[in-house]
């Protein structure tokens, strides 16, 4: 079918001002071709669903009202907008969405100058808001409107709350800013705490926006975010206004596809799937499980054997496989909501009375409780076991979630163990080993988004010895020594140069800190050295072998493969383990390079 003739409206939307030139009664229909745009796109590529499809009718009201991108629109979390970008310019890429050099799934500055701000991160955007109206005031534009769309669970984090804070402030109440509340109750799982459970009872009885209001934020709302018309005359009104005010909208989260409206969490993010029947389409033909079933499968096994075991997530339940943890020990199970400074220094609360904290951490999310993980847990020496999932590349998330820089901002920290599984037997094993008696100090197991390599994963419980890697293979003039999952693919590489003559030593290190001190004294007796890891090739595992080898007086070539200096784009994880070339072709090429360079030295 023509696409005029599928979408004969959105056909016409190539930008905000060729919206504006719509008749206001036609924006119905326009919402309606929209949404079925992007449930048409993401069935066939996949991508984030069912927030954008809960924002149609606010973001064509809001694009149809405001002069953007004069005037600044942030949406917060960023996977809320993909309606914002079908309608900016980008409706004939959206089918590159997340892909390898196509558009990014979220927000980012560089791509278009309707993306005011990049928000791959939940809860920046009334911060990033008050920070441009600050600004545009004091350049003169006192016109300017600037406006923060903050939903799927963002108004949990802390970081939500400074800035409503610092908003409402006599100081700062005067800037042209206005937040909007998506309100759809959930964030991928459910939301949590007393803010959220407060305004779901909103609407019902007399304290509707008590909590605004006690702030001296003035307070509008509560709106039905799918009536566009509604939406589109209170915008208007909204934006006459000056200062500091507040939209709340209630919306349903998958809002037009029944199957993302009656599970939300399954359809927050998906695969290719049919649109009829919601049956997934194309997935990974794999008999390994996921690292994350067997974190959650395997912690739920050490919680039955140990009543001191608690598990904390900031808002990643089903992402982390906590859900049967929940379910078979909900008291000993925290979602904490979108807080992750708070998980870590709870967790830290924990451990000072005695119980034994396992803190799930998305790699990238890490990041924002890096204060709490030195001054809460390992300046006191505390035994919190960081648990830091989708550690490495994470394919079509891209820049903001890639987890490139744990290795490298947690290895500097003291008291800190660090490990790395290669596979899921060893990622089972540290699980069991972090929470014996003999560890009594903070201990951080990263471990990669996705399928793993084994298919028999449950095995008896072993303690791996703290600060001890293994011997894979030995010979040659050649040590590679590996951390984590990348070193199947040199055991990969190594492979086929064996059937070409060629003789290398492989080391699973196992831990980044401590280093095992014999491993790294027999890589040096060879005549060159190979790392590989998936971080940050800057101050990560590599750079740790050399300083190490510095410092017991060794002087041979190392050549380290890792994520260079650079923030690495959206695409499949394939694709982007080629381009960093730590992938199976570029270690092998390396090793005969390597091996080369060896052969001319002798």
């Amino acid at each position: 079918m023509e696409f005029a003739t599928a979408y004969p409206l959105l056909a016409r939307i190539n930008s905000p001002q060729a919206l504006r030139q719509l008749p206001l009664q036609e924006l119905p229909q326009l919402c309606s071709q929209l949404r079925q745009f992007i449930i048409d796109h993401v069935s066939v590529y996949g991508g984030h669903l069912g927030a954008s499809l809960g924002t149609v009718e606010l973001t064509v009201a809001l694009h149809y009202v405001l002069q953007t991108p004069e005037d600044v629109l942030i949406w917060d979390v960023g996977h809320q907008a993909y309606g914002h970008k079908i309608l900016t310019g980008r409706r004939d890429q959206f089918h590159t969405n997340r892909q390898w050099k196509g558009i990014a799934g979220f927000p980012v500055r560089s791509e278009s100058p309707y993306d005011a701000f990049g928000t791959g991160h939940a809860s920046t955007s009334i911060s990033a808001a008050l920070g441009m109206a600050n600004a545009s005031w004091l350049l003169g534009n006192h016109q300017r409107v600037h406006v923060a769309v903050i939903g799927d669970g963002g108004l949990t984090a802390g970081m939500a709350f400074e800035a409503l804070n610092h908003a409402a402030s006599h100081l700062q109440r005067h800037l042209n800013l206005l937040v909007i509340v998506n309100d759809n109750g959930i964030s991928i799982d459910a939301n949590v705490g007393a803010l959220h459970e407060e305004m779901q009872q909103w609407g019902t009885n007399n304290s509707s926006g008590n909590f605004f209001r006690s702030l001296k934020i003035p307070y509008y709302g509560i709106a039905n975010g799918h009536e566009v018309i509604e939406l589109v005359d209170l915008l208007r009104k909204l934006r006459q206004q000056n200062g500091l005010r507040l939209l709340h909208c209630r919306t349903v989260k998958g809002k037009g596809l029944q199957l993302a409206e009656q599970n939300q969490t399954r359809w927050h993010a998906t695969g290719k799937f049919d649109k009829v029947t919601g049956k997934a389409l194309g997935q990974e033909n794999s008999s390994a499980v996921k690292y994350q079933e067997v974190f959650g499968q395997t912690l739920l096994e050490l919680a039955k054997q140990n009543p001191r075991i608690v598990a904390i997530t900031p808002a990643m339940l089903s992402g982390a496989s906590l859900n049967q943890m929940m379910h078979t020990f909900p008291e000993r199970t925290f979602d904490v909501g979108i807080a992750e400074q708070h998980a870590v220094t709870f967790a830290a609360g924990l451990a000072a009375q005695g119980m034994l904290p396992y803190c799930h951490l998305y790699s990238t999310f890490a990041q924002r409780a890096y204060d709490q993980i030195i001054h809460d847990v390992c300046l006191q020496n505390l035994k919190v076991i960081f648990c830091i999932d989708r550690a490495g590349l994470v394919g079509a998330d891209g820049a903001t979630h890639q987890g490139a820089f744990d290795l490298a901002f947690l290895r500097c920290i003291p008291n800190l163990i660090i490990a790395a599984p290669m596979d899921e037997v060893e990622l089972r094993h540290l699980l069991y080993t972090a929470q014996t008696e003999a560890i009594q100090q903070p201990f951080a197991i990263r471990y990669p988004r996705g399928h793993g390599v084994l298919s028999h994963w449950r095995q008896p419980f072993q303690k791996i010895p703290v600060g001890k890697g293994r011997v894979l293979r030995q010979g040659g003039e050649i040590a590679v020594l590996s951390i984590g999952q990348v070193g199947n693919f040199v055991e990969q590489a190594i492979l086929q140069l064996n059937s070409q003559g060629f003789a290398i030593s492989h080391y699973d290190m196992r831990f980044v800190k401590p280093l095992d001190e014999v491993l790294l004294h027999q890589a040096a007796a060879h005549k060159a050295i190979l790392t590989v890891e998936d971080g940050t090739i800057m101050g990560g595992f590599g750079s740790a072998v050399l300083e190490w080898l510095s410092e017991h007086g060794y002087h041979l070539p190392v050549k380290r493969l890792g994520i260079p200096d650079e923030f690495i784009p959206h695409g499949e994880p394939a694709q982007q383990y080629r381009y960093c070339r730590f992938d199976v072709e570029h270690i092998a090429t390396c090793l005969v390079e390597l091996s080369r360079q060896v052969q001319q030295a002798n």
